[in-house]
């Protein structure tokens, strides 16, 4: 499957739709594969963000990088940009239930191309002004807190809603349409992106030792 612009991507979150009048609901199936995905993602950035020291928290590789400080802030930021413009927009527009029938069959693997696009670090993308980090979170406690929280939010709408997310949709990029359950995966996959960002942090030459 084609990979997917990461800035289009987040571009397409804000116009994320559906309608309060539907009766279908949430699937189970997709339900569960949404929390998995949040719950591993939330792990990997607390683990990313554990024990490090004030000058591993700020140091970056070169003037015109991220700090690890940066990037965490960065993933808190898009989750609640994502979340928000979810909250506030998708319920406004009509669903599409023949389209989510005709996109069945192929879902799976369109959920795993997208993921893969997300993950993908050799497609750079320049982030939103809304969520370029400026300098919020003084340590990785502070982060860990608000990431948390965040996250929570996140988790607590999968949990709960019973909106037909495969039912609604958003032009992403060319010709390929992004739904609801799709939108939630982008939260997770935008997530582990950027702790792989983390990562090349930690193992770029000068990183402190402690």
């Amino acid at each position: 499957m084609k990979l997917f612009s990461l800035a289009a991507v987040l571009f397409a979150a804000s116009t994320l739709l559906a309608s309060p009048a539907d009766t279908g609901a949430f699937d189970k199936s997709d339900r569960e594969r949404v929390l998995s995905e949040l719950h591993a993602s939330r792990k990997q950035f607390l683990d990313a963000i554990a024990n490090l020291s004030q000058a591993q928290w700020t140091w970056k590789a070169g003037p015109d990088r991220w700090s690890i400080a940066e990037v965490a802030e960065h993933i808190i930021a898009a989750e609640t940009f994502i979340g928000d413009m979810r909250t506030k927009q998708i319920m406004t527009s009509p669903a599409d239930p023949g389209k989510a029938e005709q996109r069945h069959a192929a879902i799976t693997k369109m959920d795993e191309g997208f993921l893969a696009s997300l993950r993908d670090r050799s497609q750079k993308a320049s982030a939103p002004g809304e969520i370029v980090p400026k300098g919020i979170y003084k340590t990785p406690k502070e982060a860990a807190e608000a990431f948390k929280a965040a996250r929570e939010k996140t988790l607590d709408y999968v949990r709960t809603t019973n909106d037909p997310l495969r039912e609604h949709f958003t032009k992403a990029f060319g010709s390929f349409e992004m739904d609801g359950v799709q939108a939630l995966l982008m939260i997770a996959g935008h997530n582990e992106r950027h702790v792989l960002q983390m990562l090349e942090v930690k193992a770029s030459p000068g990183f402190p030792a402690k």
